[in-house]
């Protein structure tokens, strides 16, 4: 049961003819009447027991975009049910509205809309659905609380998708579809076609040459095309530990990682490339393996959807053996993690020798821009020591990321905004030198 508004000013009523006749032997019977009243106003009450609730949701969206739920209401009493429904999301769904006021009649089903802009990744779930059903008066009202469970998967945002046309144009050049052709050690022979200005002289194929005659008699120089190899393995290793969890630029580090991870696939699964991805700390959190095309993105984002870092230090000596098992081939390895700190990175460092005989490794980093514009203010004590302490972890950073390149490894590092292509254009370079 519960009490309106309307029950506590007729309460309050009653202490007007106190006030004017100054005898309180008045107060009892009118309390006594009022809740009376609202006695009655209970059981004149449709009940709220007597409603039958089903809930649709879809099935995804991806972050900070809307969708509509919606909850159908059947009133199977005879009364008229008066009241207030409450649909009880989670506050990171960003349901609106959480509270709708409805008149159903015996018999009749009503369906509410509920606008939800989630807020976070991964799982969002609505329990329970409270009812409230007023009386005739709206003195009181009978209450209850109905189990009605309900999810949205909320999947990573990819906004990052905007900078794919432009890379898979640049992808359409290295693979010979334009008039622009490389040459490179590990691409593959594509066709032979006539010198012309500003080809590199080390393409031309001199028997070719010898072979091929003009209608006048004359010579013409032949030159190899060449476009990058396919079917080439490419590894993502996200670290889910503990580091992953710091927000930098108000989105936590694991969300730029899944980013730069979505458009690295989405760039290498054009170019024939195939992709596996691995988020790990000390266990597999999320695998993805044996996809292609749209169906990778789909598994991907469906994976890393649910994972949240742990607040723990990944088992970075696991990792070699974690790429042994997803391939034997020589690979590219992109390991994104955090290289802030010398100390944090010991694990890493430790065990990227192994990985580099094997395979070419590249460590994503996202760097703090805020960390970067300290180092620019100087106008007070207090902005001298936050740029003395910046410029220090800019030192360590760097420290770091040489470290890695002497083992044989590279390092991709920017803001959120930034790292995602800086990533994807790494690929192409690598691709365009033929180390890919």
């Amino acid at each position: 049961m519960a009490i309106s508004g309307w029950f506590v000013a007729l309460v309050a009523a009653g202490a007007l003819p106190v006030l004017l006749t100054g005898r309180p032997g008045w107060l009892g019977p009118w309390l006594l009447f009022a809740i009376l009243l609202a006695a009655l106003d209970v059981a004149l009450a449709a009940s709220p027991r007597r409603v039958r609730l089903a809930r649709t949701v879809p099935a995804r969206v991806r972050l900070g975009e809307t969708v509509v739920a919606s909850l159908l209401v059947e009133n199977t009493g005879r009364r008229t049910l008066r009241g207030i429904v409450r649909d009880a999301w989670q506050p990171s769904a960003g349901a609106h509205p959480t509270r709708t006021r409805v008149a159903i009649r015996g018999g009749e089903r009503r369906e509410l809309r509920t606008a939800l802009t989630p807020v976070r990744r991964g799982e969002r779930r609505a329990v329970q659905v409270t009812i409230r059903s007023t009386g005739p008066l709206r003195l009181a009202a009978r209450q209850a609380t109905i189990a009605v469970p309900g999810a949205i998967r909320v999947l990573p945002p990819f906004t990052s998708r905007r900078h794919l046309p432009s890379r898979l144009a640049r992808l359409r050049e290295l693979d010979g579809r334009t008039s622009v052709m490389i040459r490179g050690q590990g691409t593959e022979f594509d066709s032979l076609r006539e010198y012309v200005r500003g080809d590199d002289v080390r393409s031309i194929d001199w028997r070719a040459t010898a072979r091929r005659q003009d209608s006048q008699g004359g010579q013409k120089l032949m030159v190899r095309t060449w476009r990058p190899e396919r079917d080439r393995r490419v590894v993502i290793v996200i670290d889910s530990g503990r580091t992953s969890a710091a927000r930098i630029a108000g989105e936590p580090r694991i969300d730029t990682a899944f980013e730069s991870a979505l458009l690295l696939a989405a760039l290498a699964t054009r170019a024939g490339d195939r992709v596996d991805l691995v988020i790990f700390d000390r266990r597999i959190r999320g695998r993805v393996q044996g996809a292609s095309g749209s169906e990778l993105l789909s598994r991907m984002v469906d994976t890393m959807a649910p994972v949240d870092p742990e607040l723990i230090e990944p088992d970075w000596a696991a990792v070699p053996g974690l790429v042994r098992s997803v391939t034997s081939q020589h690979a590219l390895v992109v390991i994104a993690t955090s290289i802030d700190a010398p100390g944090a990175s010991r694990g890493l460092l430790g065990m990227l020798g192994q990985l580099t005989r094997r395979h070419t490794v590249i460590v994503s980093s996202v760097t703090d821009p805020d960390v970067l514009a300290a180092t620019t203010e100087r106008g007070n004590r207090s902005e001298v020591y936050r740029a003395a302490a910046a410029e220090r972890a800019l030192l360590d950073r760097a420290r770091v990321a040489a470290a890695i390149r002497q083992l044989g490894g590279d390092v991709v590092t920017g803001a959120p905004a930034d790292l995602p292509p800086a990533l994807a254009d790494r690929y192409l370079a690598l691709k365009a030198a033929g180390r890919l």
